[in-house]
């Protein structure tokens, strides 16, 4: 059983696979964290779970044969209790319709460890924490996206009104121009009268000269 088939074993008593979920992260979470702080962690009929330190010493390589010496370390501990001995060994029955670990006795569970308590705590602040830097994570987004599309609605509305005042200028310049064309017309025609008149008079003064 892994953790997932663990989690859908106890959905149904916990009233749902998320909320089997988090009981059971939270119950690993605050074991390992008592454990890794020295404490020992006893669940009645279960077992317990503690720190051993294994002082330095030399082992031997199990392929080469050579002796190796081994750091100082500490590992966790895990020992059976004897309820939980009795059903594996089959001293007893595992019981239907009942919990298989025995119940923990009245009084006991006026409140747990300091170092477990802590470390529940420090989970549920570091998860309130990450919410509230998702949300706001969140909303500097949704913030810059709104500014981004304004400001891109501007560009846009800039650009049609300079083109529009463009398209206006250059057809009152058009209108213009064609206004101004006919007298430039006009003019030009009128000088071809001018010399006519000129060669008249040249006309006339010849014939009186004669």
């Amino acid at each position: 059983m892994n953790k997932a088939q663990l989690v859908e074993a106890i959905a149904d008593k916990m009233g749902g696979r998320q909320q089997a979920a988090d009981a059971v992260d939270a119950v690993l979470d605050a074991i390992v964290r008592a454990v890794v702080a020295g404490d020992r962690v006893s669940v009645t009929g279960f077992g317990s779970f503690e720190k051993v330190d294994r002082p330095a010493r030399y082992a031997r390589n199990p392929q080469t044969g050579e002796r190796v010496r081994v750091k100082k370390t500490s590992v966790p501990r895990f020992r059976a209790g004897q309820g939980f001995k009795d059903l594996v060994s089959g001293s007893k029955k595992l019981p239907k319709n009942d919990i298989a670990v025995k119940k923990a006795p009245k009084g006991s569970l006026s409140g747990p460890p300091a170092t477990i308590a802590k470390a529940v705590g420090k989970k549920a602040a570091a998860k309130k924490t990450t919410t509230a830097a998702k949300k706001a994570a969140a909303k500097k987004a949704t913030t810059a996206k709104k500014t981004a599309a304004k400001k891109t609605t501007a560009a846009a509305a800039k650009k049609t009104t300079a083109a529009a005042k463009k398209a206006t200028a250059a057809s009152a310049a058009k209108k213009t121009a064609a206004k101004k064309a006919p007298a430039k017309k006009a003019t030009a025609k009128k000088a071809p009268a001018k010399k006519s008149a000129a060669r008249k008079t040249a006309a006339k003064k010849t014939a009186r000269s004669k």
